[in-house]
């Protein structure tokens, strides 16, 4: 299984933004490997939820762990039946140890986004 996780300049640390993350380290968990990918949707204009949203699908993602997601962000991901987990601790090396000991739950509560914001 894919899961994207949205990084900040350190690429250790989640980035509190999902869409504005500069990184998404896609995540293997049958290989236990990694990739950093620079995210597209860091200087949108403009729809960056659903253009980081796309970034992480096109890049196989079938799960995303996050601090943070937008309403229409979600609603990209959801229709592609990809999951959305709530981050536990700030390092990627936290959240994919929590993850694979299933001590994850479903993200249920999304914000309206910033829409332009900054």
């Amino acid at each position: 299984m894919i899961v994207a996780i949205p990084v900040d300049e350190t690429r250790e640390a989640l980035c509190v933004s999902f869409a504005r993350a500069p990184f998404v380290l896609f995540y293997n968990t049958d290989s236990h490997t990694s990739e950093i990918k620079e995210n597209p949707a860091a200087q949108a204009e403009g729809g960056a939820g659903v253009k980081a949203s796309q970034f992480m699908l096109d890049g196989g993602a079938e799960a995303i762990i996050t601090i943070r997601c937008g309403e229409n962000a979600a609603q990209v991901l959801k229709a592609a039946d990809v999951s959305i987990y709530k981050s536990q601790g700030s390092t990627v090396q936290e959240n994919v140890d929590a993850f694979q000991e299933g001590k994850f739950s479903l993200m249920t509560s999304f914000h309206a986004g910033f829409h332009g914001i900054r």
